[in-house]
């Protein structure tokens, strides 16, 4: 299920996914942020595809490799690009299918740089939806993903390979710009009434605290799925969180 494309624009080749029956009539595109380590092609993306996609004429879900991650060419990950990135991609959907019902669902790390892009963008979305959203990225990635080797050769001014599906490499200067961009520190007030955040209260990498937290400070909505971890496993509580998505996106 989805068809593969890339978009060559800016020195950049991000390799993308699309899903969705028709494409030559398509009103409403979903943009799919995955999680660090993942890629375009990780099973909740697809899962959620099908379901949105389904009985919904017309709507489109797009998701795309993060910069080193899944299929894409780039080995140094940089803050910077992940936002350039991002940026590409809601260009090209509205050019592509000539439409402004844009929508996002980000993860974890896609849930972060969906945060830090409205911050410093604007909110080109009608809705945003973020699944255990990485709130505090860097103690995500140094004290969860990270091992303490890592730590030290992050101390000594090396680079280290993390994460997941794919190893990512990351440098003192990517640590340091996560650590500038700590979006607990910034207000979205004038976004809160268009993102939800659904969390699990069993997750592992990403503390539900964390989301609680955010979430009172910018009177966002947030909601617990009792006894889901980071990744929702459980395909019970996955279908509960994609259908509170899906009513949200009033699709």
């Amino acid at each position: 299920m989805g068809n593969y494309f890339d978009i060559n624009e800016q020195g950049c080749s991000i390799r993308c996914k699309l899903y969705c029956s028709d494409s030559r009539n398509v009103s409403r595109v979903i943009i799919f942020c995955h999680g660090f380590g993942g890629h375009k092609d990780n099973h909740a993306a697809e899962t959620f595809a099908s379901r949105a996609v389904a009985k919904r004429k017309g709507t489109a879900v797009v998701t795309f490799d993060w910069p080193c991650h899944g299929s894409d060419a780039r080995k140094n990950l940089l803050l910077e690009d992940c936002d350039t990135y991002l940026g590409i991609v809601v260009a090209y959907c509205k050019k592509r299918f000539d439409c402004n019902e844009l929508y996002a669902y980000g993860t974890s790390f896609g849930g972060y740089l969906l945060l830090k892009y409205l911050s410093e963008h604007g909110n080109p979305f009608r809705k945003v939806a973020l699944r255990c959203p990485a709130i505090d990225m860097t103690s995500t990635l140094l004290g969860v993903v990270a091992s303490q080797e890592d730590l030290q050769r992050l101390a000594a001014g090396k680079p280290i390979l993390v994460g997941f599906d794919r190893k990512v490499k990351i440098g003192p200067d990517f640590v340091a710009a996560l650590k500038e961009a700590d979006i607990r520190e910034r207000e979205f007030f004038d976004f809160a009434d268009d993102i939800l955040i659904i969390h699990g209260t069993a997750d592992e990498i990403v503390p539900f605290e964390d989301s609680q937290i955010f979430a009172d400070n910018n009177v966002i909505e947030l909601v617990p799925i009792e006894g889901a971890d980071h990744r929702f496993h459980d395909p019970k509580k996955m279908d509960a969180a994609i259908a509170r998505i899906i009513a949200f996106f009033e699709l």
